[in-house]
């Protein structure tokens, strides 16, 4: 029996067949029978601690529980027989015992899977008089609380934070009626903070610090976005009250991450209610910048952009984009930069060569990016050049889950140590920025490294070479021939290699697709494509020049050479990314008009400041780092800030009734997104997955492989961000930053000195 790939047995009187080696708790499931359980959890090892998901099975003397029994063909189990039903009533007694009865005090109260267990099996009353505890909440970290009377050791929090984060921050205490749940640091937290605890906690025993004694579940309206912050696209749930995010969780287990979030996605969503928020236009009068109505910043801006454009000529005109904007918002800039303006300097911080991955692949790109399922469901991941704990916190989410469920094997070429290689077969350690010379050993056998190097990257190009369906993984290093060099390499792989950039933010894949670019049209056409180009003069009514921009460096650069006289800078920080004019004006610049959200290092030298909506507060698709599309919702009303979408539509109205360019028609982000489908390749997706809350891939890729592409220099770099900070959007998540893990590290330092993972 044991070698069948499927089994039948009878449930309830339900025959049912599955596969061999399930759970009878998830054949259960799958037959739409419910038996409930506290200390099982999907995914999790088994710890049949709770004793809830006792069942009757037939020539068994005693009941079983359905969490740790297997299916075998031929069983007979009963789930809702009266011994069954008395076993859970007397079990959920048991947990009563000590437990307080606070319920309408508990941030669990309507999310609590106790108290819906004693409801449904109607216990009113117990045989135990005993006195309970009395102790004190505790305050691992100003983000997460225990109460220990509420705990009902069902040890969900220990495996989730052991098995699932690799970090082991919490662990069992003492022993019998005394059990106690104890963080790793003497009465505090030393972990990532990433609150999957809280969430996987089935009663109140741990609560969250951004959400405790504020509101009930049933007075909250819940919407489902991607995350702000990293290029991983992970789903969080928005809980809102008041018009004012209150919460973020995994409520809504339908994203490409499941069951997990990392802190940035469920703690740091309180930049949306900063003090410092801009909630005012601001024009810079007499030397300082000034509250105006939007009738007068909006005036002054399609006034000087004119009047800048008729002197100086679209040359003199810089613009760079966001890799936080939406995909619509990125299409319209690239619209209006190129059409209204008439220029090519459009760029934006690239946080990964994107680029550079669809000129080696060409065409095949659509069947060779991987998404995140794929790294979980692949036999191998060869990651290069990237700390995915810190910068891509879903990606190491998706290999630990993978060795750990079907021994996914992780090999790693890397200059930085990472929490990660705990969980790798071979990790070959380079020089610190030595990435790319190592990828050109393995595809060509040229290059020199001392023994040790050389004879780890020998066991790893053997190891690789007899692997099949790898998914490669690497970060912003590897750029233009290294790509090229890793492409060549995973050739002799077997079986379907799949191919995944790392990048910072959460639209940087968006932004590069959308062609925030200056020498590229959407969809990564070149600019010097005749064809091409014609057909995007003609779709956005009007001539786009055929000579390639600057890039982002450049373009600060030329600003404080004086020859670039106009920068318009959307939802980026270029003079902090670009470590330009720290203090005082940009020099040269005649221009700066800021679309953000905040008053940036860059907004501080603006001319003119807009205030933008956030992601949490617009509509729109973003686009992750493995190309996955997914829609971004309203979930608040930002209160005086607008939509990027609406100023740059707006505007275009404005300088063309000046005389400048042709208005932009599309009104709205849906009719954006429907241009986007019909006419940039790689984008032709499923509406009605999206609307779902599902995600579909892009799969933008150049028409033919590009073998002299490389970036030009400085163009491609990460932020280095780890997992408490995000880019400038990062500084503004108090709660996020008030923790001791995001103040013991500077922000923007290399994650390689990170102390809490070693602990």
């Amino acid at each position: 029996m044991a070698d069948q790939k499927t089994i039948t047995f009878t449930i309830d009187g339900q025959q049912v067949t599955t596969s061999a080696g399930t759970l009878v708790i998830e054949a259960a499931k799958q037959q739409g029978i419910e038996v409930p359980s506290f200390c099982y959890y999907p995914g999790l090892t088994l710890q049949a601690a709770c004793r809830m998901c006792l069942v009757e099975v037939e020539k068994m003397p005693k009941l079983q529980t359905a969490c740790t029994l297997v299916a075998t063909d031929g069983m007979v189990v009963k789930t809702a027989t009266p011994g069954v039903h008395k076993a859970r009533k007397d079990m959920i007694e048991f947990l009563l015992s000590n437990h307080p009865l606070d319920c309408p005090v508990c941030d669990k109260g309507g999310e609590c899977e106790l108290q819906d267990m004693t409801f449904r099996y109607g216990l009113d009353k117990t045989r135990f008089v005993e006195e309970k505890f009395h102790i004190p909440e505790e305050k691992w970290s100003p983000i997460v609380y225990y109460d220990r009377p509420r705990c009902i050791l069902c040890y969900r929090c220990v495996r989730v934070c052991d098995e699932g984060m690799d970090v082991k921050a919490l662990g069992v205490g003492v022993r019998g009626v005394q059990s106690l749940i104890l963080p790793n640091a003497s009465g505090k937290l030393a972990c990532e903070e990433c609150g999957m605890c809280i969430d996987i906690c089935p009663v109140g025993a741990l609560t969250s610090g951004t959400y405790r004694y504020q509101t009930r579940p049933w007075e909250m309206t819940y919407v489902g976005d991607p995350c702000a912050h990293c290029s991983n696209g992970c789903k969080t749930t928005l809980s809102v009250r008041n018009n004012e995010i209150i919460r973020a969780n995994n409520r809504d287990h339908s994203g490409i991450n499941g069951e997990f979030l990392c802190a940035k996605g469920r703690f740091a969503f309180d930049f949306t209610s900063h003090a410092e928020r801009i909630r005012q236009p601001l024009v810079r009068r007499n030397g300082s910048l000034e509250p105006a109505s939007w009738e007068d910043a909006l005036e002054e801006v399609s006034r000087r952009l004119k009047q800048a454009r008729e002197t100086h000529g679209p040359s003199a005109i810089g613009v760079i984009g966001s890799n936080h904007t939406t995909n619509e918002e990125n299409y319209l800039l690239n619209r209006f930069a190129r059409v209204t303006l008439g220029t090519n300097n459009i760029d934006h911080h690239r946080t990964a060569d994107y680029v550079g991955l669809a000129a080696a692949l060409g065409p095949r790109a659509k069947d060779s990016l991987a998404t995140m399922a794929d790294v979980y469901n692949s036999n191998a991941v060869f990651l290069i050049a990237n700390d995915p704990n810190n910068q891509n916190p879903l990606v190491a989410w998706q290999i630990r889950a993978g060795v750990r469920h079907h021994q996914t094997k992780l090999y790693a070429i890397n200059g930085q140590p990472s929490k990660i290689h705990r969980q790798a077969q071979i990790v070959a350690e380079v020089p610190q920025g030595a990435e790319p010379q190592a990828l050109h050993w393995l595809a060509t056998g040229q290059g020199q490294f001392d023994a040790n190097t050389a004879e780890s990257l020998v066991r790893l190009k053997a190891a690789l070479e007899a692997e099949k369906d790898v998914v490669v993984l690497f970060g912003a290093s590897i750029q233009g021939a290294a790509i090229r060099d890793l492409v060549s390499f995973a050739a002799r792989f077997g079986g379907n290699t799949k191919f995944m950039a790392l990048g910072d933010y959460s639209n940087s894949r968006g932004a590069a697709d959308m062609a925030l670019l200056p020498d590229r049209l959407p969809g990564y056409a070149l600019l010097s494509d005749s064809a091409e180009r014609a057909r995007y003069s003609k779709l956005w009514s009007g001539e786009i020049s055929e000579k390639p921009g600057l890039t982002a460096r450049q373009m600060m650069e030329a600003a404080v050479a004086s020859q670039i006289k106009v920068l318009y800078v959307v939802g980026a920080n270029p003079a902090k990314t670009f470590k330009i004019a720290e203090s005082g004006r940009i020099a040269g610049l005649e221009l700066l008009i800021v679309q953000d959200m905040f008053l940036t290092e860059t907004a501080k030298h603006a001319d003119v400041v807009l205030p933008a909506a956030s992601t949490y507060e617009k509509e729109g698709t973003l686009t992750n780092t493995a190309g996955e599309v997914q829609m971004t919702h309203r979930s608040i009303d930002p209160q005086g800030p607008r939509s990027d979408f609406d100023l740059l539509r707006i505007l275009s109205h404005q300088l063309a009734m000046l005389g400048l360019g042709t208005p932009i028609r599309l009104r709205t982000p849906e009719a954006a997104f429907d241009e986007i489908r019909q006419h940039v390749p790689g984008y032709e997706l499923s509406v009605a997955n999206l609307l779902a809350g599902g995600a579909e891939q892009a799969s933008a890729s150049c028409k033919a492989p590009e073998p002299n592409y490389n970036p030009p220099a400085g163009a491609v770099f990460s932020s280095d961000d780890y997992l408490f900070t995000s880019g400038t959007l990062g500084s503004y998540c108090s709660k996020l930053s008030s923790t001791d893990e995001a103040k013991e590290k500077p922000w923007g330092s290399s994650p390689s000195t990170q102390s809490w993972w070693h602990r």
